[in-house]
């Protein structure tokens, strides 16, 4: 099992820059996939990013990329997310899973262990 726990929330102007963390405990980390979602106030959790065992494919949601960077660090177990040029639609609760028991994604699997989550606020 894999506990997460994510930071680097904030409130941010729009056009602005936040990198988001998730520390993971347990000894699976390395070897699965991990994500980013986020859920908006009344809208329903949404797919933000994936990232593969090893680092080296990464997945992304339409609405971010180009946007969006999703990266591992596997000897620090923790998971960032770099968001650049923010608009106010960015704005959620922005939450870290593992896919257990996958090293590369898989669109159709369920996402799980997850954290608590982070607020991102960007204003306009």
């Amino acid at each position: 099992q894999v506990q997460l726990v994510e930071s680097g929330g904030g409130l941010v102007q729009a056009g602005a820059s936040l990198r988001l963390s998730c520390a993971a405990s347990g000894r699976t980390f390395s070897s699965n996939v991990m994500g980013w979602f986020r859920q908006a106030p009344g809208k329903e959790r949404e797919f933000v990013a994936a990232i593969n065992w090893s680092g080296g494919r990464a997945y992304y949601a339409d609405s971010v990329k180009g946007r969006f960077t999703i990266s591992r660090d596997n000897a620090e177990n923790t998971v960032f997310l770099q968001m650049n040029s923010l608009k106010p639609e960015d704005t959620a609760v922005y939450y870290c899973a593992a896919q257990i028991p996958h090293s590369e994604y898989v669109p159709s699997a369920a996402f799980g262990s997850w954290g608590q989550g982070t607020q991102v606020t960007v204003s306009s």
